[in-house]
């Protein structure tokens, strides 16, 4: 049996990872700081040590290495290259395949409309030049067989995205933020697609440094309301009176951001809603195959149930068809 090192087993793509795993047979050590939020699947065990005990890591025996350690947003600077280092370490250890999600942070400002992996990095941002730095990083590292799986905005799997903290944060009262304009194409990951991706990859081995892009959903603001609505209708949670949209308070955030540091953080990445992009997934489906690909209402709808939105509505219809 396969076994792989998921790092940052906590966290919402560490979770996703853990699970797509463990369904597909692998064996799991699910790294973390503490004891699991919710019960680990079979074939899964957490591994109560922290990155620094390389020691500790290399016990695991993995033959794969998933990098899901994310500090807060507003700790990269500190953070997020010393994590990324102990993470290398322990892979080297190993001998192991590193794996890595990223973003398009890389791209910059100036981006294209479409993105693969010969577009060239001009970050305009500092997360952006981070982003671009960790990859360097990786790929430096002497006799490391790694993965950069690049994908767009996560969402599903439970809290922590703009779905849950701005988009529908007020769905209950049948209103629906969308952060930029309605006709600007954005892209989208659905966590559990982008972790089952990473398995088809860790599965078909690799050698040297690979960046691979993941298409996901790209969808304009407009198309992606349109889709959640569908998706809330569909657990029972559309308004009689209809809905309501609003806008993100953006200049607010710049304003807040002089003494806020999250506002300030949110504020630099802010062109990512302004400038249209989508992710080209072709060279990676070239590589291994078809991936799974769960449509936008239904990844939707998975969505607000895992964030308890529906939950009693889709609880009654199973009930009804048993």
């Amino acid at each position: 049996m396969n076994t792989v090192l998921v790092l940052g087993a906590n966290g919402r793509f560490g979770r996703a990872a853990v699970d797509a795993f463990a369904a597909a047979g692998w064996r799991v050590a699910a790294q973390m700081r503490r004891a699991p939020a919710t019960p680990l699947p079979a074939g899964a065990r957490a591994l109560e040590a922290p990155l620094s005990d390389t020691a500790a890591l290399a016990a695991s025996g993995a033959r794969v290495v998933v990098h899901a350690v994310n500090p807060l947003y507003t700790r990269w600077d500190e953070e997020a290259m010393p994590l990324l280092r102990q993470g290398l370490d322990a892979a080297q250890r190993l001998g192991a395949h590193f794996m890595l999600p990223g973003n398009v942070y890389n791209f910059g400002e100036h981006m294209p409309a479409l993105l693969d992996e010969h577009t060239p990095e001009r970050p305009t941002t500092t997360k952006g030049r981070q982003r671009a730095a960790m990859e360097a990083e990786i790929a430096a590292r002497p006799g490391l067989r790694s993965t950069v799986i690049r994908a767009g905005d996560f969402y599903g799997g439970g809290t922590g995205s703009w779905l849950d903290l701005v988009i529908a944060k007020d769905l209950a009262k049948g209103k629906l933020v969308y952060p930029g304009p309605l006709d600007v194409p954005h892209a989208w990951a659905y966590l559990p697609d982008l972790a089952r991706a990473f398995v088809v990859v860790a599965s078909c081995g690799g050698e040297g440094a690979q960046r691979l892009h993941f298409a996901g959903h790209t969808l304009t603001g407009r198309e992606w309301l349109a889709a959640l609505e569908q998706a809330a209708g569909e657990l029972g949670l559309a308004p009689a009176r209809g809905w309501r949209h609003g806008g993100f308070p953006w200049a607010f955030i710049r304003l807040a951001g002089l003494v806020w540091p999250m506002g300030r953080e949110l504020a630099a990445m802010s062109y990512l809603w302004r400038v249209p992009h989508a992710i080209d997934g072709r060279a990676l489906e070239s590589a291994v195959g078809a991936l799974p690909a769960t449509p936008v209402v239904a990844a939707l709808r998975q969505a607000l149930l895992d964030l308890g939105h529906g939950r009693n509505t889709a609880e009654r219809a199973l009930s009804s068809q048993a």
